[in-house]
């Protein structure tokens, strides 16, 4: 059974009853008999449409007209049905078929055709939905079709009559009151940041909302400043949020001066402050790195956000806020996590991943997390939460956080909190002539095992040895507690794309790159076993992959010494390892 200790059980009681009021009062504004406060007989006229970041497809747009939805890797044919009349295939579907978030590949291919057709689409949500719907009007998917709508209104309303512009208006101001009334009944962290900036964009492109104007840009300055912490990270400490937040908060900046307004000295700060922090988690590939709920990257949109970055800086290395750390050395990179657990409130996606570690050579990723996949993100959330699924070391196969696990309060809390795990974190960065070192420690298997876990790594000045050495010593000083259950497991997750072969002496690992370039991984003593993995965030979905793992009792060894190197490319004409045949995707 889970233990929470006295302070953690307290948190944890204050977030259950903050959000059981708030899913109160979120079903009473809800009630059939209340919808009228949020119609009014006032129609707003739409000053200007927001720029859209976002990446488009015009070659979906002939499947849309053709009632072919593919959203989420789930396919719903209309057959001449509205699709807001379907039975959604899963949550993800329905997500993005009510956000509206495909109108941008209706505007791609700017037609009348397309114009008709997203006017038609809308048409029936308003029929169908527009008065109330339980999923359509949740407030994440409220605060984006907001978006959306406004983003998308220059292309949707070209040639429309005036019947669908006044119903256009009037659905989407009635709309941004209900966020308005229910604000604060959104999830603390990024959903709640997010209806803000959805609030500001219609208080600027609506005519009639610009009384609002002061108390949206209070409270989004209050959300910036608590969630955008000083080194540029979030709060939640998912890398992918500074994407999405950047994307939607760029052209907010752009609209206030387009209509002639000073953007706040907050969202500037803060937007000058996440740029940095994209360079930090990117590897070389365009790739973020797999931390803490980040699947795969958008890569068009990640280099269409970095376009704005100004000063185009070499990434900073030390983020200690966002408990992150990363060394450049020549053409290697390697990135660690080395926080804390967000709070219980912003934990739902958060992972047990502390000291663990990705690296990359040119343009290929070594050693990586195992991420979160695009779609079925429910279906893996709890196996990519795992400690296991990271680059680091795992207890008798436990986890070094504690998820709440309770079915009871999961559906109020949003998911699965974390509710202990790594308190005393450190982290002591030295730079030297030989390479950056890192000595780094966690308390995250204190509790259970009485262990804590000590990880040195040191990457050369060349950027070709990466050497590492993993302890463990007893919390207290009467040593490591005489009982079973200490076996600890060092994990080295492999991207796909590496072939791994076992060294005939059983202690290294010669792996082989796409461009037939090799690196060696080499033990002081252990054995070094080859077990499958899995990379969730592959572009292509969840793919076969290989780990290295360590295995080895605390009380027996309690210190393990490892490396990579870069193997120099063999001459011309030679084969320096035979590699298996790629791996197909699950």
């Amino acid at each position: 059974m889970m233990r929470v200790s006295a302070a953690e059980r307290f948190r944890l009681s204050v977030l259950i009853g903050r959000r059981a009021f708030r899913s109160l009062a979120g079903g009473f504004n809800a009630h059939p008999l209340l919808r009228w406060r949020f119609g009014s007989a006032k129609t707003d006229r739409l000053v200007i449409g927001p720029q859209d970041l976002r990446t488009a497809d015009a070659t979906r747009a002939s499947e849309i007209y053709a009632g072919r939805f593919a959203f989420a890797g789930k396919v719903v044919i209309c057959d001449r049905r509205s699709p807001f009349e379907m039975t959604p295939p899963s949550d993800e579907w329905a997500v993005i078929l009510l956000s509206f978030a495909w109108l941008r590949h209706l505007r791609a291919a700017d037609s009348a055709i397309t114009r008709a057709n997203a006017r038609s689409l809308i048409d029936d949500w308003i029929n169908l939905q527009g008065g109330w719907h339980p999923t359509g009007w949740r407030l994440d998917i409220l605060s984006r079709r907001i978006v959306c709508w406004l983003s998308q209104a220059p292309f949707v309303l070209q040639d429309a009559d005036a019947r669908f512009y006044r119903r256009f208006i009037r659905s989407l101001s009635r709309q941004v009151r209900y966020l308005r009334h229910t604000l604060k009944d959104s999830r603390d962290g990024l959903p709640r940041l997010q209806a803000l900036i959805s609030l500001s964009f219609a208080t600027l492109c609506l005519e009639g909302q610009s009384g609002y104007l002061r108390a949206n840009v209070r409270g989004l300055v209050d959300e910036l400043r608590a969630q955008i912490l000083p080194d540029g990270g979030h709060v939640s400490r998912n890398p992918g949020a500074l994407i999405d937040l950047l994307a939607d908060l760029l052209p907010l900046r752009q609209l206030f001066s387009a209509r002639d307004l000073q953007p706040p000295a907050a969202l500037n700060n803060a937007i000058d402050r996440m740029m940095p922090m994209l360079r930090f988690f990117r590897h070389a590939d365009g790739n973020f790195a797999q931390f803490n709920g980040m699947g795969p990257t958008s890569v068009d949109l990640l280099a269409t956000v970095l376009a704005y970055d100004d000063a185009r800086g070499t990434p900073v290395s030390n983020a200690p806020h966002s408990g992150y750390q990363r060394i450049d050395a020549g053409q290697t990179a390697l990135l660690m996590d080395s926080g804390r657990p967000p709070p219980i409130a912003l934990s739902q996606e958060a992972h047990a991943a502390c000291l663990s570690f990705e690296l990359s050579w040119k343009l290929h990723r070594l050693v990586i997390n195992c991420g979160l996949p695009a779609v079925n993100k429910e279906t893996w959330r709890q196996v990519a939460r795992a400690t296991a699924a990271h680059s680091t070391v795992t207890f008798n196969d436990k986890s070094s956080c504690r998820f709440l696990e309770s079915g009871s309060f999961r559906r109020l809390l949003f998911g699965m909190p974390i509710v202990g795990g790594p308190r005393n974190v450190t982290v002591e960065r030295e730079e030297t002539h030989a390479g950056a070192m890192l000595h780094t420690s966690h308390d995250g298997y204190t509790r259970d095992f009485g262990v804590i876990h000590n990880r040195t790594i040191q990457l050369s000045a060349d950027g070709r040895t990466l050497e590492g050495e993993d302890s463990f010593t007893p919390s207290k000083v009467r040593g490591f507690p005489a009982r079973a259950g200490d076996e600890f497991a060092i994990r080295f997750h492999l991207h796909p794309a590496i072939k791994a072969s076992r060294l005939s002496d059983g202690h290294g690992v010669i792996l082989l790159l796409p461009d037939r370039e090799v690196w060696t991984f080499t033990t002081l003593g252990e054995t070094a076993e080859i077990e499958e993995s899995v990379f969730l965030a592959g572009t292509d979905g969840p793919r076969r992959a290989v780990q290295i793992v360590i295995y080895g009792h605390a009380r027996e060894r309690a210190k393990v010494t490892w490396s990579f190197g870069h193997t120099p490319p063999a001459p011309p004409g030679t084969r320096p390892v035979r590699a298996d045949e790629p791996e197909l995707p699950l």
